[in-house]
């Protein structure tokens, strides 16, 4: 999953000061692109850059065009945002939703004008429409402040499936030997009990325990209580 097969399309945005904090929220979260589709004021203008802050630099390299299908051109698949439920042949989705989206395509988030959102025909573009959870008395969010949202929520997905998962340094996963050695003390505990039966299946079922306890990435202190678990039950007998 790549942050650079993403974009953020404004269509026909109308204040600079919504455009300026949409480019700061996008650098928040290290993306980088911003497409602007008619956009009402002139652009970029002062009061655009100004509000930007230090993401001067996703303005200068924004991207413009007069029509929406110029602008969706290169996108495979479109995500438009709104704040109603349209009653048309088109997947709804929601925030916890985008972690099945395939972020190995051009995926282009499309935001309406801030004075009546996306048109019926605007929407017909689109893959899916994403509502963000809101009160359902006060719905309408302000422009910057529902890119930031996703853009936070996709910048954490991202980072879920990039960064492994880190164990506490204090813990050692065992090793292979002390495995099979903790595993033949539970074997031979089973052999003693005629576990194994009937003896044509014990290869299979060999397999299985294997299967098991590999999977489980036990720790090296794991391992010891278990053989002393399994070698307490042999003496029991």
């Amino acid at each position: 999953m790549s942050k650079s097969n993403i974009s953020f399309i404004l269509n026909k945005p109308q204040l600079s000061e919504n455009i300026g904090a949409c480019a700061r929220a996008i650098k928040n979260f290290s993306f980088n692109k911003l497409v602007l589709i008619n956009p009402k004021p002139i652009f970029p203008n002062d009061k655009i850059l100004a509000t930007s802050v230090g993401a001067k630099d996703i303005i200068r390299q924004s991207k413009k065009y007069d029509n929406l299908e110029k602008a969706l051109s290169k996108i495979d698949i479109v995500i438009a945002t709104s704040a109603r439920f349209r009653n048309k042949n088109i997947k709804h989705i929601n925030l916890d939703d985008l972690k099945k989206v395939n972020f190995k395509k051009n995926v282009g988030f499309l935001f309406g004008s801030e004075a009546s959102g996306l048109s019926n025909n605007e929407i017909s573009y689109a893959n899916y429409t994403l509502q963000i959870p809101t009160n359902p008395d006060f719905k309408s969010l302000n422009l910057s402040h529902s890119l930031i949202i996703i853009a936070q929520y996709l910048a954490s997905i991202i980072k879920s499936r990039s960064v492994p998962f880190k164990k506490s340094k204090k813990v050692k996963s065992a090793s292979k030997k002390e495995l099979q050695s903790m595993l033949n003390l539970c074997i031979n505990n089973l052999d003693e009990i005629n576990f194994f039966r009937p003896k044509e299946k014990r290869p299979k079922m060999l397999e299985n325990l294997r299967n098991i306890f590999y999977k489980m990435d036990l720790s090296d202190k794991e391992t010891r209580i278990l053989s002393s678990v399994f070698a307490s039950l042999g003496k029991k007998r």
